[in-house]
């Protein structure tokens, strides 16, 4: 994708993170991939990160519960309900597939590099571009890499590189308004998916100078549907598919939604396991040592 120029970011030193994450009326298996994926974060970046939860389309409270006890230092927040400006003209009044919550808000944490992550991204290790990412103070953004082309109606702004928007960081001042808006100027789509989103997104992060990207060798798109990758990445999993409560396909003659809870059946406890907790059992949890 062709650069643009872009002023040099003025922070310094060391920056702290925050990590947030948008939960609404999924599966319940997707609540139970947010309490590993908040454990998990929670075990690779320590107490010195913030964490936040953005909520929607059911309580807070209902929220918490489905999901289980995590660390206290998570904020359990309400989504803010108003749509930001730059992206009112370009959504259905229903926000068709979920599309655009996780842009409610589109800063959580201010002067902190800020790592957006979806429920269904588990990691137990922290991948080289997170920490090259982390370092960085050229103004770089954070994407995954994906095995698909999936970008929407922004598939020529995103460049032939494969994208995905499961694992999103914006770095301190990093303006994300501005950035959609020039985006959108370009396509003035009407973001109709979940692909649109993304491919908006990719390309918003994209327009300044290339991003860094997590691989799918480190996070695998995780799922049993060629061409995503079955198996656990050396430093997590991006669990596709999985907040769906129902898929309504079929794969080699079986339900599609059958397939996908035998395969996160499969991976459970090897996923307790590497984020190092227990499954739920008397409300208590087991993080690791630091």
């Amino acid at each position: 994708m062709m650069s643009e120029s872009a002023a040099s970011p003025s922070f310094g030193g060391s920056v702290p993170l925050g990590i947030r994450w948008t939960i609404g009326d999924v599966s319940l298996r997707g609540f139970e991939a947010l309490r590993l994926s908040i454990c998990g974060a929670f075990g690779v970046f320590g107490p010195t990160a913030a964490y936040a939860v953005y909520v929607n389309s059911v309580p807070v409270d209902e929220a918490r519960r489905r999901t289980g006890p995590v660390p206290q230092a998570v904020r359990w927040l309400e989504a803010p309900r108003e749509i930001p400006r730059v992206l009112r003209r370009h959504l259905d009044a229903g926000m068709a597939e979920g599309v655009a919550w996780k842009l409610l808000p589109l800063s959580a944490f201010a002067g902190r590099f800020e790592l957006a992550l979806d429920n269904d991204v588990i990691l137990w290790d922290e991948p080289e571009a997170i920490r090259r990412w982390r370092m960085d103070r050229t103004g770089a953004c954070l994407l995954a890499e994906d095995v698909a082309p999936a970008h929407g109606a922004f598939a020529e702004l995103c460049g032939p590189e494969l994208r995905n928007s499961g694992i999103r960081g914006t770095p301190p001042e990093f303006q994300l308004e501005h950035a959609l808006a020039r985006v959108l100027s370009r396509v003035p789509a009407r973001l109709d998916s979940e692909l649109d989103e993304q491919g908006m997104q990719i390309a918003a992060l994209s327009l300044a100078r290339p991003p860094l990207c997590v691989s799918a060798r480190e996070v695998t798109i995780c799922s049993p549907f060629y061409p995503h990758q079955a198996h656990l990445g050396t430093c997590g999993a991006h669990f596709v598919g999985l907040n769906a409560h129902e898929l309504p396909w079929r794969y080699y003659d079986r339900p599609a939604t059958e397939v996908r809870i035998e395969h996160w059946e499969q991976q459970r406890p090897e996923l307790y396991c590497r984020v190092g907790i227990s499954p739920l059992a008397g409300g208590r949890f087991l993080t690791k040592t630091h």
